[in-house]
């Protein structure tokens, strides 16, 4: 009778071992990558709802840093220079456009009223977000 392993359940062992080792290093690079986008997509909408505050953007296109976006707030000097630093492109597209004139209640009051359906993406850095505008003119 032996009291040990042979070398081929040795190395069976180690490349069941090795096997566990990989699909857990897998599993967590997939992991880090999913929350990285993640991260930057959270941020991003983020930045987005400062475009919905401010009625100086998001129906045109524009370049602009996320300062600007904030500068009616009272922000804390050192949040003010990192927004200064992270510059965004604001993209309008106008989807669809109503004209409400032709109905008779703006007839009457020789008003004229267009209704404009259209799409706002606000780009930082490699990543996007976008929102639906209505805006009445």
């Amino acid at each position: 009778m032996r009291k040990g392993f042979t070398f081929i359940e040795i190395m069976i062992a180690v490349v069941i071992i090795s096997v566990v080792i990989g699909a857990l290093l897998e599993i967590f690079a997939n992991n880090a990558y999913t929350f990285l986008k993640l991260d930057k997509k959270s941020t991003a909408n983020q930045y987005l709802s400062f475009v919905v505050d401010n009625r100086d953007y998001g129906l045109e296109n524009k370049n602009a840093t996320l300062y600007d976006l904030l500068k009616d707030f009272e922000l804390e000097n050192d949040l003010k220079e990192e927004l200064k630093s992270v510059k965004v492109k604001i993209v309008y597209q106008k989807l669809q456009s109503i004209d409400l004139s032709d109905r008779q209640e703006l007839k009457d009051t020789n008003s004229q009223a267009v209704f404009e359906i259209g799409k706002t993406v606000l780009k930082v850095n490699d990543s996007s977000s976008s929102i639906l505008r209505v805006n009445l003119q």
